[in-house]
C-alpha cells in the first residue's frame, strides 16, 4: 500500500494538487492491485492442482492397494479422488470468473463486491482442502490398520487388552499425527492464501473509504 501512501499523503499536503490526485486515480490504483492479487490466487491454485496431480501420478494408490489386499477401499478412493478433482476445478473456475470480473469492472461498489466473493471463494476453497486432507488422512490410517501385516501385532493387543489402553494410546496417536498434519496444511494455506486475502482486504478498507 505503499503507493496509495504516497497518493494520499501528497493529496492532503496540497489541496491544490485535487486535480491531479483524484478518487478515481485512487480508484484506478486500487483496481490493479485487486486484479493482480486475485491473479495471483488463480495462479498459485493451478500451480497447486497440477503439484497434486503429479503426486498422484508419481505415487500409484492402485500398487499400493494389491500390495496390502485393500480392494475393498479401491471404489471408495476412486470416488474420492475424481470427486476431489471435479471439486477443486470448480473452484479454480470461479477463482477465474473472480479475476476476469474484477478485472473489467468499472465500479467502486462492484469491485468492493467482488472482493468479498474472491475471499469467501478462498475462504471456502481452503476450508475444504483441510477438510479433504483430514479425511484422507484417516482413511490412510485406516486401511493401514485393517490391512497392513505389520499392525497384526497391534491389532492383537488391542483385541486382548481388556483396560483399553493400546486402544487409547492408538486413538491418541492417530488423532495426534492428523492435527499436526492438517495444521501443517492449515499454516501453508494462511501463509499463502492468507496473506493474499489480507492485501486484498486492505484495499476494501481504501476502497470503503472512497466509497463514502
Amino acid at each position: 500500500m505503499e503507493e496509495l501512501d504516497l497518493l494520499k499523503k501528497a493529496w492532503q499536503k496540497d489541496t491544490h494538487s485535487f486535480e491531479q490526485v483524484t478518487e478515481v486515480e485512487i480508484y484506478k490504483m486500487l483496481h490493479r492491485k485487486s486484479s493482480s492479487i486475485v491473479k495471483w490466487i488463480l495462479v498459485i491454485s493451478l500451480l497447486e492442482f497440477g503439484l497434486w496431480s503429479l503426486v498422484s501420478f508419481a505415487f500409484n494408490t492402485d500398487d499400493a492397494i494389491k500390495s496390502l489386499h485393500a480392494e475393498s477401499f479401491e471404489i471408495y478412493l476412486k470416488i474420492i479422488t475424481y470427486l476431489n478433482y471435479a471439486v477443486v476445478l470448480w473452484f479454480i473456475y470461479n477463482f477465474y470468473r473472480n479475476y476476469a470480473r474484477i478485472s473489467t469492472t468499472t465500479s467502486t461498489k462492484q469491485l468492493m463486491q467482488d472482493i468479498i466473493r474472491t475471499r469467501k471463494t478462498v475462504q471456502h476453497y481452503v476450508w475444504y482442502n483441510l477438510f479433504m486432507i483430514f479425511i484422507s488422512t484417516l482413511l490412510g490410517f485406516a486401511m493401514a490398520f485393517i490391512y497392513n501385516p505389520k499392525m497384526d501385532m497391534l491389532r492383537y493387543k488391542i483385541e486382548h487388552d481388556d483396560s483399553y489402553k493400546t486402544l487409547s494410546l492408538t486413538i491418541c496417536m492417530v488423532v495426534v499425527t492428523i492435527v499436526v498434519f492438517v495444521g501443517l496444511f492449515w499454516l501453508f494455506y494462511r501463509i499463502i492464501y492468507g496473506t493474499l486475502l489480507r492485501k486484498l482486504n486492505a484495499n476494501y478498507r481504501e476502497l470503503k473509504k472512497i466509497d463514502l
